[in-house]
């Protein structure tokens, strides 16, 4: 079984040497999104909810590209640079996700990409 490269317009695109994701049978893996706009590539204007549902976006528009949705998510990895956010992550995740919610870590971190406070990855079942 090979693995193949999925990639979309509607997701930003690699900032670095990496896929947005990579399919490998039924499991899509993700890369981490940031709240990147994916046209301007910069990070989106607004509050850190507002941020929160742009990496929702672009993990979506991903799952999508490959056949399936941020609601085929069996795990998220949610990197944050101030664990006082953690609560609204889980508001918005109650917005965007439908029960059961994928399996779930959320790591505090010192740093991210292009100095935002959230990143996340995901694993989705297609």
């Amino acid at each position: 079984m090979s693995r193949q490269p999925i990639a979309t317009e509607l997701a930003p695109g690699a900032i670095g040497t990496y896929s947005q994701a990579m399919q490998h049978g039924s499991l899509l893996f993700l890369s981490g999104q940031i709240p990147l706009d994916p046209v301007s590539m910069d990070l989106i204007q607004g509050d850190f909810a507002d941020r929160v549902r742009q990496v929702f976006d672009n993990i979506d528009h991903v799952a999508k590209a490959a056949g399936g949705s941020i609601n085929d998510a069996v795990k998220l990895t949610i990197y944050l640079t101030d664990m006082a956010n953690f609560p609204i992550v889980n508001a918005v995740m109650a917005e965007r996700f439908e029960a059961p919610y994928p399996a779930r870590a959320a790591i505090g971190v010192a740093s991210l990409p292009k100095g935002t406070d959230i990143e996340a990855d995901a694993i989705v079942a297609l």
